[in-house]
C-alpha cells in the first residue's frame, strides 16, 4: 500500500479551496483531511507553490504528516497485516490529526488556527485572530484540542485578565477561539467542544454618542486650527449615517453617482449607497482630495488610519485651553474626553430612535440585517426611507422639524 497527498476536489469550500487530504487504496480508497486546503492556483502535484503564504513551512508539515503515514504503512507491509477500511481511516484520522496510535497529544490548536485564518479574505478579520493566536503562543504554544478543555480556559481567562486586559478584550479572543472550535469539528478535526461547561463573560459598554445639545456644542465650538478638520470629518461621519473610517477615507470620487456615495462595505463587503445631503457635500468640497480620492486625507497620509489615529485624538482635546505663562504648558479642559469617530455611528442611531424612526429602517441605514437574516435576502428595502431618515435627522440637530436650538 502506498500514500499520496492530494487536493481533494470533490469538494469546494465557501473560500473556493479544496481540502489536501492523504489518500490510500485499502480495500476503497480512504481519503484523510490534513489540516490545510488549497485553491488549485497554489498547489502543485503535492505540495504549495509560492504562491501561498508560508508554502514553505506548509508544506514541511504536510510532508511529516505524509511521512507517519507512509511509515503506518509500511508498519502494516512488513507484519503482513490486513485491517478494515474503517480501521484504516481512524488510524489515519489518529496520526494526521497528531496522534500516533495509543498517543493522547492530539492535534496542535494552534496548527488548526493557522488554517483557520489562511481562510479569511478580510485583512482585519485575519488581524484580529492572528492576535488570538499570539496570545495562544505565549500562554500555552502546544495545547491542543485535547488538553482546551473548562480548567484550560478558566486558567487562560485568569491569564489575559492578571495581564491587565478588560472583561470585553479577553472576551473576543475566547470567541475566537470557539469558532476555531466550530470550524474542527466542521472540519472533523475533533469532536470536543468544551464551550458547553464554559460561559464566555461580557460586561455591558457604555454607549458611545452625544445627546443633540453636544453634537450642536461640538459643531460649533471654537476649535484649535489643527482640530478644525478632525471636527469636520467626525461630523461629515455623521451626515453620511456614521459611516466607518476606511470607507469614507478610501473612497474614490468615481464612487459619488448621481449624488450618491455608493461603495462596498470594506466589514461586511455589502453594497451600500448614501445620498450625500448639502451639510456633507460642504465638507467633503472643503477637503476634495487632489487624486483619485474623494477627500485629501489619503494625499496626506500614506495610511488612513494614522490619520484616524491622531483625528480621535484631536477630537479628545478639543475644549478650553488654558496656557501658564508665555509660551508656557496648555492646561487643557475636555469636552469630550472619550470621543471618538465611531461615536457618530451611535449619535446618528440614538437621535434616529429619539425621533421615532423604525428600526428597520435605522438598521438599513447604517448598512445592518433588518428583519431576518432569511427574509432580508429578500426584501428591496426603499432607499428613499434611509434618505429621508438622514434629513430628518440632519434637519432636528439643526433645530427645524421639531429640535430646538440652543
Amino acid at each position: 500500500m502506498k500514500a499520496k497527498i492530494t487536493l481533494d476536489t470533490r469538494r469546494c469550500k465557501k473560500d473556493g479551496s479544496f481540502p489536501i487530504v492523504v489518500e490510500v487504496r485499502n480495500k476503497d480508497k480512504i481519503r484523510v483531511s490534513t489540516p490545510y486546503s488549497a485553491i488549485p492556483e497554489n498547489w502543485e502535484g503535492t505540495q504549495f507553490n509560492k504562491n501561498e503564504s508560508n508554502f514553505k513551512r506548509k508544506n514541511i508539515i504536510l510532508q511529516d504528516l505524509f511521512n507517519r503515514a507512509e511509515r503506518f504503512l509500511l508498519d502494516l507491509d512488513e507484519k503482513q497485516k490486513r485491517i478494515s477500511d474503517k480501521e484504516m481511516r481512524s488510524e489515519l484520522s489518529s496520526i494526521i490529526s497528531g496522534r500516533e496510535p495509543d498517543d493522547n497529544r492530539g492535534m496542535r490548536f494552534i496548527d488548526c488556527l493557522d488554517e483557520f485564518i489562511s481562510n479569511k479574505e478580510r485583512e482585519g478579520t485575519r488581524t484580529v485572530y492572528t492576535t488570538t493566536r499570539n496570545k495562544i503562543a505565549s500562554f500555552d504554544p502546544d495545547c491542543t484540542f485535547d488538553t482546551i478543555n473548562k480548567d484550560w480556559l478558566m486558567r487562560f481567562e485568569q491569564w489575559m485578565k492578571d495581564s491587565g486586559m478588560k472583561t470585553n478584550a479577553y472576551a473576543i479572543h475566547l470567541r475566537n477561539i470557539r469558532a476555531v472550535f466550530n470550524y474542527a469539528i466542521d472540519e472533523e478535526y475533533t469532536t470536543l467542544y468544551p464551550f458547553r461547561k464554559f460561559r464566555i463573560k461580557k460586561e455591558e459598554t457604555r454607549k458611545r454618542n452625544l445627546t443633540i445639545a453636544q453634537l450642536r456644542i461640538l459643531r460649533d465650538y471654537p476649535c484649535e486650527e489643527y482640530q478644525v478638520k478632525y471636527r469636520d470629518m467626525f461630523m461629515l461621519m455623521f451626515y453620511l449615517i456614521g459611516i466607518n473610517a476606511a470607507d469614507l477615507f478610501l473612497a474614490k470620487k468615481q464612487d459619488v453617482v448621481n449624488g450618491r456615495l455608493e461603495y462596498k462595505r470594506a466589514k461586511t463587503s455589502k453594497l451600500y449607497s448614501i445620498f450625500i445631503q448639502p451639510e456633507a457635500r460642504t465638507i467633503i468640497d472643503r477637503y476634495a482630495g487632489k487624486s483619485d480620492y474623494l477627500l485629501n486625507v489619503m494625499d496626506e497620509y500614506k495610511n488612513y488610519k494614522d490619520f484616524l489615529h491622531r483625528m480621535n485624538k484631536g477630537l479628545q482635546q478639543i475644549g478650553e485651553v488654558e496656557r501658564k505663562g508665555l509660551g508656557g504648558k496648555k492646561s487643557r479642559h475636555p469636552l469630550f474626553p472619550e470621543l471618538s469617530s465611531y461615536w457618530s455611528r451611535h449619535t446618528w442611531a440614538t437621535l434616529a430612535a429619539g425621533l421615532d424612526i423604525s428600526k428597520d429602517t435605522i438598521s438599513e441605514a447604517l448598512g445592518h440585517e433588518h428583519g431576518s437574516s432569511t427574509t432580508s435576502i429578500y426584501i428591496n428595502f426603499d432607499q428613499r426611507k434611509v434618505d429621508e431618515a438622514n434629513r430628518k435627522v440632519i434637519d432636528f440637530v439643526n433645530g427645524e422639524d421639531g429640535g430646538e436650538k440652543d
